[in-house]
C-alpha cells in the first residue's frame, strides 16, 4: 500500500480555565477540562457554524483533527497547551444550533438541526449551570447559527 505524504490539518478549540471577565463569576475556575475527561461536558458551543461545518467535513474524511487547548496565562496573551487531540475515531461531531430570544431578552428556546431542545439540558451538557450559561452568552448575536462541537459520539438527534 502506498503511504500518503499528506499532513493532517489541525483545528484548534481553546477552552477557558476560568470564567471570562464579562461573566458574573469572572476569575472562578470552570473545571471544563476535568468535565470533558469525565464526559460531563459533552460539547462546546461556537459561533460561525458554516466555518466549523467545513472543518468537520475534513475531520470526517480523516484529513483533519481537533486540538483541544487551554491558555497557560491570560487569554489571547499567553501560550496554549494541548489537552486533547481528537479525530473522527473519537466520535467527535457537529450539530447546527439556533437560539431564539424572547422579548424580555431571556433565552426562550433552541433548535438543534430543526429539533426543539431544552436549554437547561444544553447548558448542562456544555458544562454549565443554566444561569451561568445565560450569563456566558449574554449580549451574543444569535442571528446566525452556532456550532455545537461534540467531544464524543453524543448527539441531540
Amino acid at each position: 500500500m502506498k503511504q500518503s505524504n499528506l499532513k493532517m490539518i489541525t483545528y484548534v478549540i481553546t477552552i477557558s480555565n476560568i470564567f471570562p471577565t464579562t461573566h458574573k463569576r469572572k476569575g472562578e475556575p470552570t473545571a471544563f477540562y476535568s468535565l470533558i475527561l469525565r464526559k460531563l461536558k459533552k460539547h462546546t458551543i461556537r459561533g460561525n457554524y458554516d466555518l466549523w461545518k467545513k472543518r468537520f467535513d475534513k475531520i470526517n474524511k480523516g484529513e483533519a483533527c481537533l486540538s483541544v487547548r487551554h491558555w497557560n496565562g491570560k487569554p489571547y496573551n499567553s501560550t496554549q497547551s494541548e489537552l486533547l487531540r481528537l479525530t473522527k475515531e473519537d466520535g467527535i461531531g457537529i450539530e447546527k444550533l439556533d437560539i431564539n430570544l424572547s422579548p424580555d431578552t431571556e433565552f426562550h428556546f433552541a433548535f438543534v438541526e430543526r429539533y426543539y431542545l431544552d436549554l437547561k439540558l444544553l447548558a448542562n451538557n456544555d458544562g454549565l449551570e443554566y444561569e451561568d450559561f445565560k450569563n456566558w452568552f449574554k449580549g451574543y448575536d444569535f442571528s446566525n447559527p452556532m456550532a455545537i462541537i461534540h467531544f464524543t459520539n453524543f448527539r441531540y438527534n
